[in-house]
């Protein structure tokens, strides 16, 4: 069998915003570089389970999980959304703003900070999140390479000739994305969960493509 190529890209990013690296609890001692560096190799090793089985296990329990802190844009959305109620004196759905919500807001504004939220969050880090919750999933701290499928994990881009055919037939020479007809010599494997998202190379996880749409899907998760 193929040796698989788990070699990790070295990060280009800017430095982690210190609220992420507090919400995520990242020791002192271990830098941005080094972190990054381990939490995208321990993403590659696992999948979320909402994309794999589209529900998740874990549900409410994901809340004991940590939670991303919003990026500067966001904050400074909802601050202007709180002084356009407290101007207004109403919330946005009309209704009148009781003395509990108007205390709130007022010091909720008088603490604002701009500089408290981040500019952005990496992808790899904000891919992992709970799409409900908002929390980070718990399968990325299991960092083990499993699949919550009957079957192991085919980890890595190789896949099998048998694998190869049984796709080509379920999907009958069809480009699962445009609907193009498809030569042997324009058949492409898209893998739905990327690799890069912890998606394996098993037949589930398989479809057909022509070359331009598998180029177009690059690395989105596409269930």
């Amino acid at each position: 069998m193929p040796k698989v190529n788990l070699k990790i890209r070295p990060f280009k990013t800017k430095p982690l915003h210190p609220s992420v690296r507090a919400a995520l609890e990242i020791p002192e001692s271990i830098n941005d570089k080094t972190f990054l560096t381990q939490w995208r190799a321990a993403a590659r090793r696992v999948c979320k389970p909402c994309w794999e089985l589209r529900y998740c296990p874990y549900g409410p329990l994901v809340e004991d999980f940590p939670l991303l802190p919003p990026t500067r844009a966001d904050a400074v959305s909802h601050n202007e959304y709180l002084r356009r109620c407290l101007d207004s004196g109403k919330l946005s759905d009309g209704k009148p703003l009781d003395a509990e919500r108007r205390n709130a807001f007022n010091a909720e504004v008088a603490r604002f900070n701009p500089k408290d939220y981040p500019d952005s969050i990496p992808k790899d880090i904000t891919m992992m999140s709970c799409s409900v919750f908002g929390h980070i999933c718990p399968v990325i701290f299991s960092n083990e390479a499993f699949t919550e499928t009957s079957s192991s994990r085919r980890s890595g881009r190789y896949i099998p000739f048998k694998t190869k055919v049984r796709v080509v037939r379920r999907d009958n020479y069809t480009c699962q994305h445009c609907g193009k007809h498809l030569l042997d010599n324009e058949v492409e494997f898209d893998h739905r969960i990327p690799i890069s998202r912890g998606g394996s190379s098993d037949e589930h996880n398989l479809r057909l493509t022509c070359h331009d749409c598998n180029r177009d899907k690059s690395d989105r998760v596409d269930i």
